[in-house]
């Protein structure tokens, strides 16, 4: 879209419409006082709610003049665009901001700046409410069309989450060593042709070809690049309470997915006691049992909600419990209650592709091959394994309908420890 600068001037000769807004920007000294900072918020968010557009500062949109903004104003702009598409949108949209040389009708040379908005993965409010992008216009959007674009930006819409396609994600940003780890006998041989098929790239609204989540996530080095809530906070405490003065070890755990699950049971593994007695023979109980903890990180990863903005798996150790927080309700009609029987996956293609990486914890008792076994036995194992070892049944809780909490309590000193 507007790929050069004679494209450009030919569409600000036809001025505004869906994908292209033209402002002038308007100067008191040093700052700006026109557009308004909340219309321009507006503005950007409709663009985001409905496909990508284009917005070009330095252009009147009445009389498709080019009058540039000054060399020595160019980054009070940019600082002053950051700060809407940071502070007045929720969630903050993620834009890209160029400074462009362009010629005027006169023949001048003008400086403008362009933002690029890419069609977002979520629903964007701003100052003035939820907009969308009809024509050359924002119009708020009515409560019918709010509900379906929630709807088709969510879980519940035909192609899910996990299949999407990422703004500002190219083909490049995927690592081959990555992707071709998935490849089998009888995949096809032109890559193209494979990473469309095991869905780790598609088409987006203009049919080009970028990373889907999936893709981003199993397949990029760091995806938290893209989808910043992409990782796993871990913290370990002293003690029973979360009291930052308590801290013992953190870590923000990032990567590929399965190199996060390997790091996020590393890191319990390394922080957590092992308890030892003699009698005779010595004898070693740990404070969690190591299958469990596999697996309920990996339930963590894989059936978290992607789709909610700034919400990360949260992994807090303490000396009496191991608390993993999971963002998203519970997929579909389950229940808390019925998670140890019944099966449910929120991320079909995430799963798939877990299934077909090489299982790379030493979870102590574990049968696995692959990461995922796709049997629904993980919530099974998590309650009974360290039912066995501390004698008290995991608790998991949902909280607000928003985040799925699991605590696994910890194995108890033995009398005679050394």
């Amino acid at each position: 879209m507007l790929e050069n600068t004679a494209d450009i001037i030919k569409q600000i000769s036809l001025g505004e419409d869906s994908v292209l807004e033209l402002k002038t920007v308007k100067f008191s000294g040093d700052k700006i006082t026109g557009p308004h900072r909340n219309s321009m918020a507006d503005e950007l968010a409709a663009m985001a709610n409905t496909h990508t557009g284009v917005v070009l500062l330095g252009v009147d949109d009445k009389s498709k003049t080019i009058h540039g903004i000054p060399q020595n104003k160019l980054d009070i702009v940019e600082t002053w665009l950051r700060s809407i598409c940071n502070d007045l949108v929720e969630p903050p949209l993620d834009c890209v901001i160029r400074k462009m040389p362009i010629t005027a009708k006169d023949g001048s040379e003008k400086v403008i700046i362009r933002v690029d908005i890419p069609r977002s993965l979520f629903v964007h409010q701003s100052p003035g409410g939820y907009f969308r992008r009809i024509g050359s216009s924002k119009r708020q959007m009515k409560p019918d069309v709010l509900a379906r674009l929630f709807q088709q930006r969510s879980q519940t819409r035909l192609i899910r989450f996990d299949e999407q396609t990422v703004p500002n994600a190219k083909l490049d940003d995927l690592d081959p060593k990555l992707w071709k780890r998935f490849r089998t006998v009888i995949s096809p041989t032109d890559d193209q042709e494979f990473l469309e098929k095991m869905k780790l790239i598609s088409g987006d609204e203009e049919n080009i070809l970028c990373p889907t989540v999936s893709g981003v996530l199993m397949a990029s080095d760091a995806p938290e690049s893209f989808m910043s809530s992409a990782f796993i906070q871990a913290v370990c405490y002293r003690g029973t309470e979360r009291n930052a003065s308590y801290q013992l070890d953190a870590k923000d755990i990032t990567g590929p997915l399965d190199v996060q699950i390997k790091e996020a049971c590393k890191f319990i593994e390394r922080n957590m006691r092992i308890y030892a007695i003699k009698a005779p023979n010595r004898i070693e109980t740990p404070q969690f049992s190591m299958n469990a903890v596999f697996e309920a990180v990996v339930n963590a990863v894989v059936h978290r909600d992607y789709s909610i903005y700034g919400s990360k798996i949260r992994l807090h150790l303490f000396a009496d419990r191991l608390e993993i927080f999971s963002p998203g309700s519970i997929s579909n009609t389950m229940t808390v209650g019925s998670l140890s029987e019944r099966q449910s996956s929120r991320n079909e293609l995430l799963s798939s592709l877990l299934a077909r990486c090489p299982m790379n914890v030493n979870a102590m008792g574990s049968q696995r091959s692959f990461i995922m076994d796709k049997r629904g036995e993980g919530v099974p194992i998590i309650i009974t394994e360290s039912a066995k070892l501390s004698g008290r049944r995991p608790e998991y809780l949902l909280l607000d309908d928003a985040e799925l909490k699991l605590t696994i309590f910890a194995a108890k000193q033995p009398h005679g420890e050394n």
